[in-house]
């Protein structure tokens, strides 16, 4: 029975040693580390708040010099040595904060021990001890700056270590003939620590809900800049597949134009059928695959603002007189301007000449209330030159519940013909969007030119 009772002592206490081993290894890890972890310039005051510590740290130094001088009865030389160490921890704690705790608490130890053997001779009486005034000070203002940098654990282990301390120089070691300051001295310690604590957990709060806002609105913009890619992919799509249908149309009904066509063109024409039709096989595939989860009611593409359904045909310029009676019809005065010989233009430049329009005067609308707009149509020798300019709005503008993000579908749509696009304000409050859509856009601009977020005046 002694033997088993040996065995369990044993036990028990290797369990305890490596327990509280483990306990004195975390208190090393954190407190003993000399890693610089400055404090950050306020946004608003700058350098203002660095300025106001160095000031209480003269301060803090000359009055605990004073004290231990004075009233506690130690030698000028060595006051000036502490008094120096607890204002010099507080400036220190503005780059280094754990260096300047052990500092602050070091002086403040050499400081007690050499007012107690004071007391003891009776060279000092009614004096605070074991802290000083300018010492509880310079320490609080420590503590705080501790707790704001530091993990919660480490700062209750700093708070932990300091009044430990406390008690063991007061209660354990003792003087005579003085003025306790050691209940007061921990109470303040702790609610100086408490104050840094949830100082620094609503920091770190805020900048968490600022980069989870950025990561959201990132989010927005991604999602919003697929679902007008998808928009446009569906547009094109349908222009390509009429394109595909006609020319396996056209290659099927050539050889009967042809009396005795020879054979070798009957298989160049069956094989360009046979093409155009794997083609178009594949692009209604693909296009299956876009149009499989259609828009919801609450979506910006759920319409287009001009009566048309995901399913009707693409419209061209040659809407473009309905699309401004449209606006006309809300009581907006719209003026339009078509310069040069009008033409046939590619389909994909038509359909994206009108989807900026549309968007143009919906912006327009729903931001410049009782402003006049202009849209003008230039036809060069080489492309499209849209713009669409609004004047100064006669009101103010409604709260707006679109997504922001109408310029960036014009800017993807230019960007995918090989274009470029302008949108800024113009005078007095008005807003102006210009665009150029080439004849023959290059064919590896897709997807090459980023999304430019937009200014003002975005759906």
């Amino acid at each position: 029975m002694s033997r088993l009772g040996r065995v369990t002592d044993t036990g028990v206490g290797r369990a305890l040693r490596a327990r509280v081993g483990g306990w004195l290894r975390v208190l090393r890890d954190d407190l003993w580390t000399f890693r610089a972890d400055p404090m950050p310039a306020s946004t608003w005051l700058r350098w203002l708040p660095h300025g106001l510590v160095c000031l209480a740290a003269f301060g803090v130094t000359f009055g605990a010099v004073g004290q231990l001088v004075d009233n506690g009865g130690v030698g000028q030389q060595l006051a000036f040595l502490i008094g120096l160490a607890q204002g010099g921890a507080m400036v220190l704690a503005l780059w280094r904060p754990l260096p300047a705790w052990w500092l602050s608490t070091t002086a403040m130890l050499l400081g007690a021990l050499e007012v107690r053997r004071q007391l003891l001779a009776g060279d000092a009486s009614d004096f605070t001890w074991p802290w000083t005034s300018a010492g509880i000070i310079g320490h609080m203002a420590v503590l705080l700056l501790l707790a704001l940098r530091v993990r919660t654990r480490v700062s209750v282990e700093a708070l932990a270590l300091t009044v430990l301390l406390t008690y063991v120089v007061q209660g354990l070691l003792g003087a005579a003939g003085h003025s306790s300051t050691g209940v007061l001295a921990v109470s303040l310690f702790t609610v100086v620590m408490v104050l840094g604590t949830a100082l620094r957990g609503r920091r770190e709060a805020r900048a968490q809900l600022v980069e989870q806002t950025t990561l959201t609105a990132e989010e927005r913009t991604r999602r919003t800049l697929l679902e007008e890619r998808s928009r446009i992919a569906r547009e094109l799509h349908d222009v390509v597949a009429h394109h595909m249908s006609v020319i396996s149309i056209q290659a099927q009904v050539a050889p009967h134009l042809v009396e005795n066509p020879p054979e070798e063109l009957r298989e160049n024409l069956a094989g360009i059928r046979q093409n155009a039709l794997e083609a178009l096989t594949e692009l209604r595939r693909v296009l299956g695959v876009l149009r499989s989860e259609h828009p919801g009611p609450e979506e910006p593409f759920a319409g287009t603002g001009d009566g048309t359904t995901p399913h009707a045909p693409q419209p061209t310029l040659d809407r473009l007189d309905a699309l401004v009676e449209n606006t006309r019809a809300v009581g907006r005065e719209v003026v339009t301007d078509i310069r040069g010989e009008r033409r046939p233009l590619p389909p994909g430049v038509e359909l994206s000449a009108y989807r900026i329009v549309q968007e143009a005067l919906s912006n327009a609308l729903r931001h410049a209330p009782g402003a006049r707009i202009t849209v003008r149509l230039g036809y060069e020798p080489d492309g499209l030159a849209v713009e669409i300019v609004n004047g100064r709005p006669t009101a103010p503008p409604p709260p707006s519940t679109g997504a922001g993000h109408g310029l960036l579908g014009m800017r993807e749509r230019v960007a995918m013909l090989g274009g470029t696009m302008t949108a800024h304000p113009w005078h007095w409050d008005g807003f102006k969007v210009t665009a150029f859509l080439p004849d023959t856009p290059p064919a590896d601009t897709v997807g090459t030119h980023p999304p430019t977020a937009p200014r003002r005046q975005a759906s």
